[in-house]
């Protein structure tokens, strides 16, 4: 039988460096950054914190202090060597997957991979819109980063094996449709943020919990912490093992929402443990969640609004010890954690946005990942942070501009099909026209923005001499965007597109006013 540890094998792709084994993530603290897509990182980094905390979990802040990135390196080498046999892709006991499957799936329902790109398996009729669903071959590697994926992020539907019994004796019918993942959600698909600092084995330092933190969120006083599912693999979706997981926190960090076994290039596929949802008690510290109303509710993916432009609502914490919205306990705790530290350091949002339908979901349409890094310096951590203020000023003139563009847009068509012959455009055509078109151009406005996201936050950040100079360029190259965008989306080929266009024409001339004096 072949073998392939991850332990010592490459597998996990690194920024700058390749593929490495988990042995080689707690060796070398030069390592930057996780590869792959957005997902995979994801995937990765909460292998890496259940790793991490299986090894060396804190009993309090004290603690954490005094472990330090050297000593939970350490603690996680020594951990990988002491379960060594529970990290082979193949054998006995191959991890993340179920043996037991092959006793209720046969071997006509073997699965293909796909693409290995997203977190799902292709269905039959799978329609081919991009080399992103075409069909490849996969080395160990790729399997092992794919199998981890499908864990936490596999998408709802009936792509499972259905018309047979599982392995709890529960009869599935032949039109079985299986949940998602619990880090995807079962809508559009979740959003998940990190602090990250520039060393990968600190970015999982600063996101480890201590069991006092645990203890004060509440949220698994039946189980707590739980043990990785490699310490002990689950028989059914449903026996004790499996009840336990699901209420425990390492079940946030690696799930098991499908069950797997490798057989050459395909695998069985079969669904594994039903997980609570986010209104039935679920919670992932990655996640942002919004506790205020009568049930808690989880920031989605948004293909239209990238999370970089959501960094303030994010970091309102920083401003006020307690929030009325969306918070992500993750970043609260790793801002805390930096205070006083002169350090760089990011705040990381991913996901992926998917169709769902029925709770069917699919990669579709505009369905895709959506990641933003923005990097911060301690200046944003001070009792008064005036650069966290500066930027959310900032964002809240630009989301102005954004919207003063698509209604400038949308006043163009509308005075256009306004003056067209009676009968000429149906109401279908126009409402594509005043609506559609205004909203793809200002979703190409904001793509133009985000290549300057991270200037915005270094200019709120400069020294006060140069803050209003680098803020006013800023703004002139954000209303050149604007024109930009206005110009492509609104011709002036005939008479009446000059006039419709000559009368929509964006006026900013307040937008640039603001830092111009700073500037000259």
């Amino acid at each position: 039988m072949p073998g392939f540890n991850l332990i010592d094998n490459p597998w996990i792709p690194v920024a700058d460096v390749g593929r490495v084994s988990l042995m080689d993530v707690f060796t070398h603290p030069e390592y930057r950054a996780l590869g792959g897509n957005p997902i995979q990182k994801i995937a990765l980094m909460k292998l890496l914190l259940a790793i991490a905390q299986a090894a060396c979990t804190p009993k309090d802040e004290a603690g954490w202090k005094a472990l330090g990135v050297t000593g939970m390196a350490k603690s996680c080498r020594e951990y990988l060597e002491k379960w060594r046999d529970r990290f082979d892709l193949y054998g006995e006991r191959p991890f993340l997957q179920m043996p037991g499957i092959k006793q209720v799936v046969q071997e006509k329902h073997l699965q293909s991979f796909g693409a290995g790109f997203y977190p799902d398996v292709p269905s039959d009729n799978n329609t081919i819109l991009s080399h992103t669903f075409i069909e490849r071959k996969m080395d160990d590697a790729d399997k092992a980063l794919f199998i981890l994926t499908l864990m936490n992020f596999s998408l709802g539907g009936k792509r499972i094996t259905g018309g047979i019994t599982s392995l709890a004796g529960v009869k599935l019918g032949s039109r079985y449709s299986a949940a998602a993942g619990p880090s995807q959600g079962g809508w559009n698909g979740q959003l998940h943020c990190f602090i990250l600092t520039e060393s990968l084995c600190e970015s999982i330092y600063i996101n480890m919990l201590t069991f006092q933190q645990l203890e004060g969120l509440n949220r698994w006083s039946d189980f707590g912490f739980g043990v990785p599912p490699w310490e002990s693999m689950p028989t059914s979706e449903s026996d004790e093992i499996a009840n336990k997981h699901k209420k425990s926190y390492q079940s946030c960090l690696l799930a098991m929402s499908r069950f797997v076994l490798l057989e050459g290039d395909r695998l069985y596929y079969l669904d594994g443990i039903r997980y609570p949802k986010i209104e039935e008690g679920w919670y992932e510290p990655s996640l942002a969640i919004d506790t205020s109303g009568a049930s808690p509710k989880v920031k989605y993916v948004d293909i239209d609004k990238k999370p970089w432009r959501e960094l303030q609502s994010l970091l309102s914490f920083l401003l006020n010890s307690r929030t009325l919205g969306f918070e992500c306990f993750l970043l609260k705790t790793g801002e805390n954690r930096l205070r006083g530290r002169k350090c760089k350091f990011a705040a990381w949002s991913a996901g992926l946005a998917v169709s769902s339908n029925s709770g069917d979901q699919s990669v579709k349409k505009n369905n895709d990942f959506v990641e933003s890094t923005l990097w911060l310096n301690e200046n944003w951590l001070s009792d008064f942070p005036f650069e966290f203020e500066q930027y959310k000023s900032e964002m809240e003139e630009l989301e102005k501009l954004g919207s003063y563009l698509y209604s400038r847009i949308k006043k163009y068509f509308s005075l256009l099909t306004d003056t067209q012959k009676k009968g000429t455009v149906s109401g279908k055509n126009k409402n594509q026209l005043v609506k559609e078109i205004p909203r793809h151009a200002a979703n190409q406005f904001w793509q133009l923005c985000e290549r300057e996201a991270q200037k915005l936050v270094d200019a709120c950040s400069a020294p006060e001499e140069t803050r209003n100079f680098e803020l006013h360029k800023l703004r002139c190259r954000f209303v050149d965007y604007l024109q930009q965008t206005y110009n492509q989306f609104c011709p002036r080929e005939t008479a009446r597109q000059m006039d419709a266009w000559a009368q929509s024409r964006p006026n900013t001339g307040v937008y640039l006013a603001m830092h111009k004096g700073g500037a000259e």
